[in-house]
């Protein structure tokens, strides 16, 4: 079983080896139970007793790793994919559809299973634990990102009236010192933004 993922909709592609046309079906997305079902009716379809085991792939993307972990769950081994090491270069822009993804996926999960080296990238999945210990470090980088944008911003907008500070540490102060070409004071909007940016950048930092 092959899956081919989209917000909404999941296309299931099933087969039990070369040379037989995959059965394929469409699914809502994140809709557990209808992929269970779709599993069962394909071994019904294919002849297979009810025990008979499942081998699935899917890519890997921005809904993480639940979905393996909902398969292995019900029993099923499946495979998740780094998308950069898959044969197909979609970098290209080549035209391509969900049926003939669905129907290369099976039949590089067939090679793959098969013992063929080279098919593929497979994605070492974390623990639940060892994922989430991952959330506090990447909070920390986010904020980091996001205070240095504040700097920027900051900077950027002094910029455009010709003025340059190298340093922000005293800018509140700065600020009521700041001077434009005609030695007049910084106009009322622009001083009550920076202000706001700044109190960001503070927020960010605590």
């Amino acid at each position: 079983m092959a899956f081919e993922l989209s917000k909404k909709h999941w296309k299931l592609g099933f087969t039990t080896g070369h040379g037989q046309k995959p059965r394929e079906r469409t699914v809502a997305a994140r809709h557990q139970a209808r992929v269970l079902q779709e599993v069962a009716q394909a071994k019904r379809r294919f002849g297979l007793p009810e025990s008979a085991p499942v081998v699935s792939c899917d890519e890997a993307g921005r809904e993480g790793f639940w979905r393996h972990r909902f398969l292995k769950s019900q029993g099923i081994t499946n495979h998740v994919v780094d998308s950069s090491s898959i044969e197909v270069n979609r970098r290209k822009g080549r035209a391509k559809s969900d049926a003939l993804d669905v129907r290369k996926l099976v039949s590089m999960l067939i090679r793959f299973h098969h013992g063929e080296g080279g098919v593929w990238r497979v994605v070492h999945v974390p623990t639940v634990e060892a994922e989430d210990q991952r959330h506090l470090h990447r909070d920390l980088e986010t904020l980091k990102q996001e205070r240095a944008s504040t700097t920027t911003r900051i900077q950027g907008l002094l910029s455009s009236q010709g003025i340059r500070l190298t340093s922000l540490s005293k800018f509140p102060e700065q600020l009521d010192a700041l001077r434009l070409w005609d030695g007049s004071p910084v106009p009322h909007d622009l001083r009550q933004r920076l202000l706001r940016v700044w109190a960001h950048h503070e927020f960010l930092s605590q």
